[in-house]
């Protein structure tokens, strides 16, 4: 059997991970369990997997023992995790920059790694593309936009490929004029249209700054440039992206919204496993497929991320930094909806990028960035 830690396993991916894990547990082991700050929710995971480490990233949050359950605790505990001997695949679901350094550790030891954490890539791409180097591991995205890109690339050469198409499904703010936007309450930001997902990437998709997030990530995962990075606006959300030829065709990749798929086949690559528990496709259910494009006025932080990204370095770091103090002064009730752009591109001006050349290089632009967004946000109250 096939050993998987599963870090970030109290969030919407983990949970949605444990749950495919379930369905295939002739397959798979969980050897190891990660979360923040849910020890309640740990020490029940913990208890249904009796021979995985459990692992507490907050040592605040409980003192080594919970309810009976012995619990590892700190920073060191994620990464002993992220490195786990007995886990051949590593599903990093942690929300944030601080899934950098985990995803930093599963790759140098040579692990597949099943990478939900979008920050990884923005924050530290070159880092995480010499640690996949040096440990000769796998590096498999989980994000069903760069899990679609992935499937319609298999058989492929990278000579073949002359674009990608990114879909958003354009959040709960898609057809708001910028006057109701303007008066957006957290409740409104986290009634998305198409997925059931954390409140954080929730907040990032009424705002795109996921999209934007994700377009850095495919810079960085397929070897391309931004100019072959397209984003266009699927409501529906059942093309999940799409891949251009240098002869003119197109794959897509379909499927009803479920992030169940897409980790199935981060843990089976290329290889695909027979699955009861992904909903059958109709296409008369999604017979209605409309694109748009991305409305830059009423989109800024997409914009902001986009351009960070093309100015490389330690700019991107500093956006996705930016990014989630802003959301969450938003869910705070700190900051009205177009402020958390405003922030960004106050953090963004104030930086100067320099080139990624260690964790430290990235963690010292990573604080200084919050550290700059924080007054802001500040100033905004």
């Amino acid at each position: 059997m096939v050993g998987v830690a599963v870090l970030g396993c109290t969030g919407s991916i983990g949970r949605s991970a444990l749950s495919v894990l379930d369905r295939h547990s002739d397959m798979f082991r969980v050897v190891a369990l990660a979360a923040h700050r849910n020890v309640e929710e740990l020490a029940l995971c913990a208890r249904r997997y009796q021979h995985a480490v459990a692992v507490l990233v907050d040592a605040d949050a409980a003192d080594g023992k919970y309810d009976g359950v012995r619990i590892r605790t700190g920073r060191a505990a994620l990464l002993e995790a992220a490195a786990h001997p007995d886990a051949a695949i590593v599903i990093n679901a942690v929300v944030g920059a601080a899934g950098l350094e985990a995803t930093l550790t599963a790759l140098s030891a040579g692990k597949r790694l099943a990478l939900a954490n979008k920050e990884s890539l923005v924050a530290g791409g070159p880092l995480v593309l010499e640690a996949l180097r040096a440990g000769r591991g796998e590096l498999i995205p989980v994000d069903s936009e760069h899990s679609a890109i992935l499937q319609c690339l298999h058989g492929s050469s990278e000579r073949s490929l002359r674009r990608v198409i990114l879909t958003a499904s354009g959040g709960p703010f898609r057809d708001w004029p910028a006057d109701r936007i303007a008066l957006a309450t957290p409740k409104d930001a986290l009634r998305h249209p198409t997925w059931a997902m954390g409140a954080k990437i929730t907040v990032d998709s009424a705002s795109l700054a996921n999209k934007a997030l994700e377009v850095i990530e495919a810079h960085h995962l397929f070897g391309l440039p931004y100019d072959a990075i397209d984003v266009v606006v699927h409501p529906q959300s059942i093309i999940h992206s799409m891949v251009e030829f240098v002869d003119g065709s197109v794959l897509a990749q379909m499927g009803f919204p479920t992030m169940e798929l897409p980790i199935l086949y981060a843990l089976t690559h290329p290889r695909r496993l027979p699955d009861r528990g992904t909903r059958t496709f109709d296409p008369l259910i999604a017979a209605e497929l409309t694109f748009e494009p991305v409305s830059a006025e009423r989109f800024p932080a997409f914009r902001l991320g986009v351009e960070a990204g093309r100015t490389g370095g330690t700019a991107p770091a500093v956006f996705n930094a930016a990014n989630e103090v802003a959301v969450a002064g938003f869910l705070e009730g700190k900051l009205p909806f177009p402020s958390v752009a405003d922030v960004i591109d106050i953090a963004l001006s104030e930086h100067e990028a320099v080139r990624i050349d260690s964790l430290e290089t990235v963690l010292n632009a990573d604080r200084h960035a919050r550290a700059v967004a924080l007054e802001a946000l500040r100033t905004r109250c």
